[in-house]
């Protein structure tokens, strides 16, 4: 058997008063709101009333922090995988809004060439590959019950698109993936996993602290 449902959970606000993108830089945890927002994210998959087996998180600190609450409401262990982590990104540490943007100074237009690949950082396609297996390696681990993946917006974006058909170039303004969002996914057919996946629902359990959030941890 498999898992019945694949949670993929954002982690909540960060801590963040400069407003850089962050990226993989460590030393980047949550906010006194991010930490509410990861509390709500638990809760809502815990009043779910479903059995869960299984719970995952990217290496990141904000990441493991927000996987702290679902693991004290769902009563699992904190389990960590590099292959869903934030990807690389070469504007990392730099402002993208304002008159210092980095997109604006000179040395960093290279880095702008192809931005359906993107030219910035980790390629749409390799950023899918590694989520996926991930996802299948997590689902087909447990022989029953729900499995939990607190990872980020961009890889959970990619798995969106990827699974809807959709081409994995798009406007970073577009993506539904808020903080402490909840996207679920399940099995075509769960007595033939090699079928893949489908998305089945998508929540915002955390939409009332969304609203004046700091939200740049990639592009």
């Amino acid at each position: 058997m498999v898992a019945r449902q694949i949670h993929l959970v954002r982690h909540g606000e960060v801590f963040n008063p400069d407003r850089v993108l962050y990226g993989r830089i460590p030393g980047f945890g949550l906010s006194e709101k991010g930490a509410r927002m990861a509390t709500l994210a638990a809760t809502n998959l815990h009043e779910r009333n479903r059995t869960f087996s299984k719970l995952i998180a990217s290496p990141l600190q904000r990441t493991r922090e927000s996987a702290e609450p679902v693991a004290l409401a769902l009563g699992l262990e904190i389990h960590i995988d590099e292959r869903i982590i934030e990807p690389t990104n070469a504007f990392e540490g730099q402002h993208m809004r304002g008159p210092g943007a980095a997109w604006r100074q000179p040395r960093f237009w290279k880095f702008l060439r192809n931005p359906w690949r993107p030219s910035w950082g980790e390629p749409y396609r390799a950023i899918v590959e590694r989520m996926m297996a991930a996802i299948v390696e997590a689902g087909m681990s447990v022989d029953d019950g729900d499995v939990v993946l607190v990872s980020h917006q961009l890889p959970i974006w990619m798995v969106n698109r990827h699974l809807s058909g959709k081409s994995l170039a798009h406007f970073p303004g577009n993506r539904e993936c808020s903080l402490s969002s909840i996207t679920t996914l399940e099995w075509l057919n769960p007595h033939d996993p090699s079928l893949g996946l489908h998305m089945v629902g998508y929540v915002e359990p955390a939409a009332e602290l969304a609203g004046d959030s700091i939200d740049v941890g990639a592009v």
